[in-house]
């Protein structure tokens, strides 16, 4: 199967709090949408294996998506070598995706600019015939290498090539976040510990940053990305005569 758009993750919600309007917008159009999460987040203060699978799956459904599936890499432990290389490669093999999502080039978690590093080395590698993969039908992988590699913002902010207007599908966004309650938005006591990041004040703060770079573009919510090779190809001006901002 292949697919329009793949993201990957250092850990299942990276996806969902940095880009989660993004991928309602594309699945609302019509694109075929895949997430990879490299590790199960077995190292988080909150939550277990178990019940992140369960709400990785509740917010694949609410995005939309087309395929979810975790590759059980070491949470903490992402280095790029060849061992933990060949599963992105074999997935990026699979599904053929044009256009790539990845982790922050650099951010507060190590795991996600270590997860970075990880991302775009196997993306390129995927294209090296001589890098040979078996694929789940037992079938040896042809080569490829996706066209774009685009970066989301994840907790350290960057300075954008693009900012996606997602006015219009950034309650699904919250709802995909809201998926992972053992993690955000706590707003009853526990027994595991409070978190940066299940305070309701953080909630809040995913719609600041939203509507800051929302009212960038003249829109009401926002969703920044970096453009992994610096300079955008572009070959018309068909998308910005598209896009008619509020103000």
């Amino acid at each position: 199967m292949k697919l329009d758009y793949l993201a990957f993750a250092a850990h299942p919600d990276d996806v969902e709090l940095s880009m989660g309007g993004t991928i309602a917008k594309l699945t609302q159009n019509g694109k075929k949408v895949g997430i990879i999460d490299l590790t199960r987040g077995e190292m988080g203060s909150r939550g277990t294996i178990e019940t992140r699978a369960l709400e990785a799956e509740k917010s694949a459904d609410i995005l939309g998506l087309t395929t979810r599936k975790n590759l059980g890499l070491k949470d903490s432990q992402l280095l790029s070598n060849r061992e933990s290389q060949l599963p992105l490669i074999k997935v990026i093999r699979k599904y053929k995706p044009t256009i790539v999502f990845i982790n922050s080039p650099e951010d507060r978690h190590p795991d996600h600019g270590n997860g970075s590093v990880l991302q775009v080395e196997s993306i390129f590698y995927s294209g090296l015939r001589k890098i040979e993969t078996i694929g789940e039908d037992g079938e040896v992988q042809e080569p490829w290498r996706p066209s774009h590699v685009i970066h989301y913002m994840q907790d350290r902010p960057f300075e954008p090539s693009f900012i996606m207007d997602v006015s219009t599908t950034f309650d699904k966004r919250l709802a995909s976040i809201q998926a992972f309650g053992t993690q955000f938005n706590v707003k009853n006591p526990t027994d595991e510990p409070a978190t940066y990041i299940s305070s309701p004040r953080f909630f809040e703060q995913i719609a600041g940053r939203a509507r800051f770079y929302g009212h960038m573009i003249g829109s009401e919510f926002g969703e920044p990305f970096l453009y992994h090779k610096g300079a955008i190809p572009l070959n018309s001006f068909d998308f910005l005569e598209n896009f008619k901002p509020i103000r």
